[in-house]
């Protein structure tokens, strides 16, 4: 009798365990969107089940989300600041650099993690094609809570449940997969002369052949890969002939108004980015330590210290647009890497 009592006992601890792991986790993954942002939503001519896309900016530290709406051109919905991200400028190539990735990702629901250790979580799935080809290695990439990365991208756990919301969604309003381009800094002529020396640079201005698409059509530009580099919203012309990512590219065809607008805002930035070079100073390569955070965070951390950091991984942070008057990402003080490493395994 008294081994059944143990035994009822047992089961009956094992099961309120599990509602409070289980359970909880699961809640997290189904959280609505918040009142206030399907409002900014409808304002904007937009529904939830309208599909999304996706932009992150290393040096300024925030994520965009746009969104399609009524007009069926994408619109900028809200900006959220990156609590801490790992590594430094330029694209990730292998496992344990703690560099956090850079380039065109897709985003499917496999990719949506509800049982994250770091509150909530989505895959960017590097690494993607090209990537993969040119033998670049990792894995677990993602956009996720609790404010530590270790080559991920690393949001509040507010911030991120409003992300992942959203995203989950516009994928259960029927997009198949949403688009993710992660961007060194924002593509404007400053940055680019900022930055004109940086060995990078040939990677970059392909990633802003994407961006600009995206600027000029307001459309996820359709990405492929050939030649070791990104296309951009390129057909075949002969089917039979389909891109190879290291191998010459095929003959294709890109829209010709599309084509004209990309080339001629290339040709503006350029020109500019030669009028910048005259006074704007070069960034050094490795200015920096390991990362960063946005400049919200910064000053909490700075004033405050970790502690106050960690607190803020539940609350919200208002996101200003960037401007001139904001303090450089690379003159602050490096984050202690104690407060802010990753848990190694899942994210």
């Amino acid at each position: 009798m008294a081994g059944l009592r143990n035994f009822l006992i047992l089961c009956f601890a094992g099961l309120m365990l599990a509602a409070c792991t289980t359970g909880e986790r699961d809640t997290r993954g189904i959280q609505p969107i918040p009142a206030k942002l399907v409002q900014e939503m409808r304002a904007k001519g937009m529904t939830p089940a309208d599909p999304i896309m996706v932009r992150i900016y290393k040096q300024e530290s925030e994520l965009e989300i746009w969104k399609r709406d009524r007009s069926g051109s994408y619109s900028l919905l809200k900006t959220y600041p990156i609590c801490r991200w790992s590594g430094k400028l330029g694209p990730k190539k292998r496992e344990g650099d703690r560099q956090a990735p850079e380039g065109f990702y897709m985003v499917n629901m496999p990719l949506m993690n509800p049982m994250s250790q770091f509150y909530l979580s989505f895959n960017l799935g590097y690494p993607n094609q090209l990537e993969e080809a040119l033998g670049y290695e990792g894995a677990a990439l993602m956009v996720h809570g609790a404010c530590s990365s270790s080559g991920c991208y690393a949001m509040t756990d507010a911030g991120i449940a409003e992300i992942y919301a959203v995203a989950r969604e516009a994928l259960r309003g029927g997009q198949t997969a949403f688009q993710v381009q992660a961007l060194p800094f924002r593509m404007t002529p400053q940055n680019l002369a900022r930055h004109r020396d940086d060995p990078n640079m040939t990677f970059w201005l392909n990633l802003k052949q994407g961006s600009d698409q995206f600027d000029v059509t307001r459309q996820p530009p359709r990405v492929a890969a050939c030649a070791s580099r990104y296309v951009f919203g390129a057909k075949p012309i002969d089917p039979a002939m389909p891109f190879d990512p290291l191998a010459p590219c095929p003959p294709y065809e890109v829209d010709s108004s599309v084509a004209t607008q990309v080339a001629a805002k290339a040709e503006r930035d350029k020109a500019a980015v030669a009028a910048l070079s005259a006074s704007v100073p070069v960034t050094p390569a490795l200015a920096y330590s390991d990362g960063g955070m946005h400049e919200a965070f910064r000053t909490v951390l700075r004033d405050k210290g970790p502690e106050k950091l960690g607190a803020m991984t539940s609350s919200s942070v208002p996101v200003s647009r960037p401007s001139a008057a904001l303090a450089d990402p690379y003159s602050t003080a490096p984050v202690d890497p104690q407060t802010t490493a990753s848990v190694a395994g899942q994210q």
